[in-house]
């Protein structure tokens, strides 16, 4: 791919990493192209975040397609992962430790099943403190950080699929279908409440944003290989 393609615009599929920052791929691809081209400037951005904790599809727009990003970030999206029943942590995932314990003997397949129903539609969700949401210009992750109790208004997301597809107890997979600004970690914590125990996210994948699948998506290694091989100068 040329200097003017992704300067002029190009939509990337990624598979995020675990662990990385949604910034850090965006910072990595950005360096790469610079390099290879040896160019000063070039625009690059994320259409919707994924946790460090969470793996699977960012897409990343270049030059004057970064414009079509708000647009990208209103589609639906996919995820499968799993949730940890007979707990809860601070931030609802594994990023804080189990500060509860509840009992999960009372739970059956079948009960598992039937309390995804509860959460089909429009529902109102309450985003996680541990969040980068902002209240009167502050992260929530930084009122959760320094111990401060902050009031989270609850706010309107859809889940149009939510279905468990294995249970291995504690642990049961997931996959859902959802609207933008759905906190998968949130689904997690009120589904535990809703099995009259607690759960917390232990681990996420994004498989699909609108028509993109992460099927599709490249690696760092391959956008090297595939985008910005060189010919030897001469």
């Amino acid at each position: 791919m040329t200097e003017e393609e992704f300067k002029t615009g190009q939509i990337l599929l990624f598979d995020k990493p675990l662990e990385w920052t949604s910034f850090q791929l965006v910072n990595k691809v950005r360096w790469l192209i610079k390099r290879n081209f040896r160019i000063k400037k070039i625009k690059v951005g994320h259409a919707g975040t994924l946790d460090p904790l969470a793996s699977g599809l960012l897409i990343l727009c270049t030059g004057k397609s970064t414009k079509l990003i708000e647009g990208l970030q209103g589609q639906e999206k996919e995820y499968t992962g799993t949730f940890s029943l007979g707990g809860t942590t601070p931030s609802y995932d594994m990023e804080t430790e189990v500060d509860q314990t509840f009992p999960i003997d009372h739970l059956t397949e079948e009960k598992i099943r039937e309390a995804t129903k509860s959460f089909l539609g429009d529902i109102q969700q309450q985003p996680p403190v541990f969040s980068a949401l902002k209240k009167d210009g502050k992260r929530l992750y930084e009122y959760a950080r320094s111990g401060e109790d902050v009031e989270i208004p609850a706010r309107a997301v859809n889940i149009s699929a939510f279905e468990i597809t294995k249970i291995e107890l504690p642990e049961v997979h997931f996959r859902v279908v959802c609207s933008k600004g759905t906190y998968i970690r949130s689904l997690a914590h009120d589904f535990g409440k809703a099995l009259d125990s607690g759960a917390y996210l232990s681990s996420l994948r994004r498989t699909r944003i609108g028509e993109y699948r992460v099927e599709n998506a490249l690696t760092v290694d391959s956008f090297i290989n595939e985008y910005l091989s060189r010919e030897e100068e001469t």
